[in-house]
């Protein structure tokens, strides 16, 4: 079986072992997985002396029910999502706890950015905004807009932000979302939607090490306001605002409830849904529902595919800093 990983700052295609089914687990036939380039040029970059499996995000076949499986079939089309059981490989074998079934409506590469979606939701929870609240999204790369879109779907007031002008006016194209390319601009749609009290929340989808946009963000939030660190940014808040303001700030951890539980994810053992209503594997299928349901969009992002033998010259790609690409599509 082939496999996507990272090694020596490098991605390579090399041949690994097929994975065997295992109780509670489904193996799936991989039909396209999703790059995520915030996390997996992250991970290039730290491949110096190991070797690491890329990818999260994926979609595929269902080939063989483990054992104890009773709601799939052989057949079967899954959105899967989370390493490491999900991958760019061949194959996979991923506990139904990570696995949601495609409805009709969705197209296949679609579901592929199922995991994208998850941790995008999640983010949002953390959020805990109320229905008619503004959020502000700092960071236009394919998770923040996803997250853009899933708030305007959610009726939250959304104004976004980004220095890549190319990364702003594709998002232009949802309606009732405000996006700019400068900070002046921003600050002042801030100002206008909230007559002047400042946004309920700032989720900050960028990275960057001691990044000004920690300082700015508390200037930017209400009295009592929410900063969610979401992207690969350096918690760096200055005391006076934090006190002044009282503002929360929050981590957004992956995809939900269950995101690194050894029980609910290896083992398959669900939370109860009466107690844990939004797991990652529930919000798998909820960014499902919004695609089923037209909610929201994400066709923008399906522009770049390419062929599973060419991804590792897909990633040189990305690499470059002049991509515009916010990701590929890996077909098999």
């Amino acid at each position: 079986m082939k496999t996507i990983v990272a090694s020596g700052q490098k991605v390579h295609i090399i041949e690994s072992e097929k994975p065997a089914i295992r109780p509670s687990s489904l193996l799936i036939k991989n039909l396209h997985s999703a790059i995520s380039p915030g996390t997996e040029l992250s991970l290039i970059r730290i491949s110096d002396d190991r070797e690491i499996t890329l990818g999260y995000s994926a979609v595929g076949v269902v080939m063989e029910c483990g054992e104890g499986v009773d709601d799939y079939l052989q057949g079967d089309l899954v959105a899967c999502y989370g390493a490491p059981y999900v991958g760019h490989s061949k194959y996979l074998v991923v506990p139904t706890t990570l696995c949601a079934k495609v409805p009709a409506g969705v197209e296949p590469k679609e579901a592929a950015l199922a995991g994208i979606g998850a941790i995008a939701i999640h983010a949002l929870r953390v959020a805990k905004l109320e229905f008619g609240e503004t959020v502000v999204i700092v960071g236009l790369g394919l998770l923040g807009q996803m997250i853009a879109k899933i708030a305007n779907a959610a009726a939250y007031n959304v104004v976004a932000f980004d220095i890549d002008s190319a990364r702003v006016t594709m998002l232009q194209k949802d309606e009732h979302i405000r996006s700019f390319s400068t900070i002046s601009e921003m600050e002042s749609e801030i100002a206008k939607c909230t007559n002047n009290r400042g946004a309920d929340a700032v989720l900050l989808c960028a990275g960057g090490k001691r990044s000004t946009l920690t300082h700015q963000s508390l200037i930017w939030i209400r009295p009592q306001g929410k900063v969610v660190i979401v992207g690969d940014i350096e918690p760096d808040f200055p005391r006076d605002l934090l006190f002044t303001k009282e503002a929360q700030i929050l981590i957004s951890r992956a995809g939900g409830p269950g995101r690194y539980d050894p029980v609910y994810e290896r083992q398959a053992i669900d939370y109860p849904y009466g107690y844990v209503r939004w797991t990652e594997g529930r919000n798998v299928a909820e960014y499902l529902r919004l695609v089923n349901d037209k909610r929201i969009n994400v066709q923008s992002f399906l522009t770049d595919e390419v062929d599973f033998y060419d991804a590792p010259a897909a990633y040189d790609g990305l690499i470059n800093t002049k991509s515009t690409s916010l990701t590929k599509i890996i077909n098999y």
